[in-house]
């Protein structure tokens, strides 16, 4: 059986953790707080993560439109990258995060000509800073990912595209309520080289919605899964899963054909460690 890739896990959690603020930009760390930053890649290098991402989810000008700094798009994904790369410190590949607009192209909040100016100003900083990969994440709308992936293709860096799957009945569509098997083939055909799933529901849900992805793609799977289901209290998301118990579904996921796992919402080192164990054993 193929090695599996071990990813890291959340980033927003372990930013708090320093000193974030509830609501504050995460991405905005990068210039203020580089060392904080460094040290949350550097956390997870120690853990066993082979691919690290970067503090850059919401650095398209779209998104950042929203906290003024549409105008800081560079400069942040370049600190970025060199900030992951610091941590990592030749230990593990970076790969840049790219998330979603914000904004619904089917509800025309944005157009097809403004996302793809917005993610290739991204993609093009990260790759001139020295990214190994680009990894869109967390996406709802296939259209939008599409895009993405057209501009992330265009630097010739390896590509994994991700959707977030917590919609439905079953909670296997996403938001704007597509299939994994829908969006798969999608991803494939836009060029993706490794096609997942992250964030949305949690790890018991997403074997599931793996052995669906490997089932109809040749593609390499990529699962970043939340530490189960989230709960609501005194007004904050908490995820009660242990590091143990979400690595109890490790096998199962490599078992499923998924190829790069690591962690989403809820996840921190000690889960990303407890994973490698559970892989290793």
């Amino acid at each position: 059986m193929p090695e599996v890739v071990i990813l890291d896990g959340a980033w927003g959690t372990e930013l708090q953790a320093r000193g974030l603020g509830v609501g504050e930009c995460p991405d905005v760390w990068n210039l203020s707080h580089p060392d904080e930053v460094a040290s949350v890649g550097e956390s997870y290098a120690d853990a066993g993560s082979q691919i690290i991402l970067t503090n850059t989810f919401r650095s398209n000008r779209i998104a950042l439109a929203g906290y003024g700094m549409a105008d800081r798009v560079v400069e942040l994904n370049t600190a970025g990258v060199k900030l992951s790369q610091r941590g990592a410190a030749g230990r593990a590949k970076v790969f840049g995060s790219v998330g979603p607009s914000g904004k619904v192209l089917a509800a025309g909040e944005t157009t097809e000509d403004d996302l793809r100016e917005a993610f290739e100003e991204q993609v093009n900083a990260m790759a001139a800073a020295g990214a190994d990969g680009i990894v869109i994440e967390t996406m709802s709308e296939p259209s939008e990912a599409e895009i993405a992936i057209a501009a992330a293709r265009k630097t010739g860096l390896t590509v994994a595209a991700s959707m977030a799957y917590d919609a439905g009945r079953k909670k296997d569509r996403t938001m704007t309520g597509a299939t994994p098997e829908q969006c798969a083939a999608r991803l494939a055909e836009a060029g993706a080289d490794v096609i997942g799933a992250n964030c949305g529901c949690g790890i018991e849900l997403y074997v599931g919605i793996a052995a669906r992805l490997r089932a109809v793609t040749s593609k390499p799977v990529w699962i970043k899964a939340n530490a189960g289901l989230p709960e609501m209290v005194d007004g904050h998301m908490r995820y009660n899963m242990s590091p143990p118990e979400f690595a109890g579904h490790a096998r199962a996921l490599r078992d499923a054909g998924v190829a790069y796992i690591g962690g989403c919402c809820g996840t921190n080192p000690e889960f990303i460690r407890a994973v490698k164990a559970a892989l290793a054993g």
